[in-house]
């Protein structure tokens, strides 16, 4: 497989180039394969459907033909995934995608893993360790620093915005050892993404440094998020005639987005054949694609706080990656997009629980709104012509290909909740008025002591600190 650069389509990779940098610094793009190739029909239509494992490595092997050999992907998926994703309904026309079943809790699990093995794979033969510089809004360090946490030949520094991310989420991230660690930075999270990507592309600090990206800018990431969306989308196909009686249902992507990188995923396992219809980007307040899809300008702006912290982010990267792979009429075709503020926010997982029983995290749950709303009314409002103001909370007005489905009750919406509700306790306690149950991986973590560097936002001061204690 050939990679390319979103920001020039002359640049050619390989898998192993695009991985091991992370991004090009020449042009600060994002790598992206050249093509998407199709998993065969006999795979896609096996009922009962294949496994997650089944799925990875067939999903997996175009993409890294010629660099990793078979046996060796099979190892790394074996090693990644000792868990799998779970797929629970929720009501007659609902699923969850359950990306909590990870060792941190939270989806990034799935891509953290698979790519922690996989660049260990390829440093396996250097003198000197790669070093992983990753910026989180939330649960993408946890991830990181779990996946990494003493892999061979890699050293992972994570920069996450002090006081911006809940307290188990701050644990999970403080208290590495060894090879990993963290820096609170005082900033936002567009703050320690600009810190990182100003690395990336710093020709000096990379002559002293090996640096790659964890980030969802780094393609090893991004491409086994995809491998679940394939998993959920057979699963839902097969079992939707004898749950709802839905034959060939209209299946849609409901996705709490923030830097869209597991959205951008979702489109790749969508090209490689999973029959998903459309997507449903569901965002907070930070809400700038979603504005980008209703006025056709892209906006990047500064980040603002909301309780669904992970999603905190006014410049998506990943922006570039889908804007590289649809133009706007085909986004518009195929995405729906939906906001909420905060207030919306408790109030949905109030509905959710309420409704259904089910205990929602945060970012779910603008999810769950999301798709309640599209399929009670809301879409059919805009088809009947009603003018959504994009300033207000709700749905964008953007009318996608898929919309009718939704109105003829032929649409089936799997909720991805992306982390446990327990990662997020005191938000959802306010909202339902209980703590949600806490797993026992996170109660250990909470016992650790506290590790994090604190750093000022300033580049030269981190490049400093890089130099002084990585080189």
């Amino acid at each position: 497989m050939i990679y390319t650069d979103t920001r020039d389509s002359k640049v050619k990779v390989d898998f192993k180039t695009a991985v091991m940098k992370g991004m090009n610094q020449a042009t600060g793009g994002l790598y992206i394969p050249t093509s998407y190739p199709k998993l065969d029909e006999s795979f896609l239509n096996k009922n009962p459907a294949p496994s997650f494992r089944d799925i990875a490595l067939n999903m997996a092997k175009p993409y890294v033909e010629g660099e990793i050999p078979d046996e060796d992907l099979a190892a790394i998926i074996q090693d990644a995934y000792p868990f799998s994703p779970k797929v629970a309904p929720l009501d007659a026309a609902s699923y969850v995608l359950e990306l909590f079943h990870g060792p941190t809790c939270a989806f990034k699990d799935f891509g953290a893993r698979f790519m922690a093995r996989t660049m260990s794979y390829f440093n396996r033969n250097e003198k000197t360790p790669l070093h992983i510089l990753v910026a989180t809004s939330g649960d993408t360090g946890s991830a990181v620093g779990s996946a990494f946490h003493n892999v061979p030949g890699l050293d992972v520094t994570i920069l996450y915005p002090e006081g911006k991310i809940s307290l188990i989420q701050e644990k999970q991230l403080s208290t590495f050892t060894g090879n990993v660690r963290a820096l609170k930075v005082k900033g936002t999270f567009d703050d320690c993404q600009k810190l990182v990507k100003t690395a990336f592309t710093d020709n000096g600090l990379r002559k002293k440094l090996r640096l790659s990206s964890a980030n969802s800018i780094n393609i090893s990431r991004l491409l086994p998020q995809s491998f679940y969306y394939m998993y959920a989308a057979l699963m839902v196909k097969n079992r939707a005639p004898l749950d709802n009686k839905i034959d060939d249902p209209s299946i849609l992507m409901v996705v709490p987005s923030g830097n869209f990188g597991n959205l951008t995923s979702g489109l790749i396992a969508r090209e490689m054949g999973a029959p998903i219809k459309g997507f449903i980007a569901a965002t907070n307040t930070n809400k700038t694609i979603p504005d980008w899809i209703a006025t056709g300008d892209y906006e990047a702006r500064p980040s603002v706080e909301t309780y669904a912290n992970a999603m905190d982010v006014g410049a998506p990267s990943n922006y570039e990656r889908i804007k590289a792979m649809y133009s706007l009429e085909e986004v518009r075709k195929l995405f729906g997009s939906y906001w909420l503020d905060n207030d919306g926010i408790i109030k949905a997982i109030d509905a959710c629980h309420t409704k259904t029983g089910y205990i929602i995290d945060p970012h779910g749950a603008i999810g769950y709104k999301a798709w309640d709303d599209i399929r009670k009314g809301a879409m059919e409002d805009l088809i009947k012509g009603k003018k959504n103001d994009i300033s207000v909370p709700g749905l964008t007005p953007n009318i996608p290909d898929w919309a009718d489905d939704v109105v003829n009750k032929k649409a089936i919406g799997v909720i991805l909740e992306t982390a446990s509700p327990a990662k997020f306790g005191q938000t959802v306690s306010e909202a339902i008025g209980k703590e949600p149950p806490i797993p026992a991986r996170l109660e250990e973590v909470m016992r650790k002591p506290d590790r994090a560097i604190p750093m000022e936002n300033d580049y030269k001061k981190f490049k400093n600190w890089l130099l002084a204690n990585l080189e």
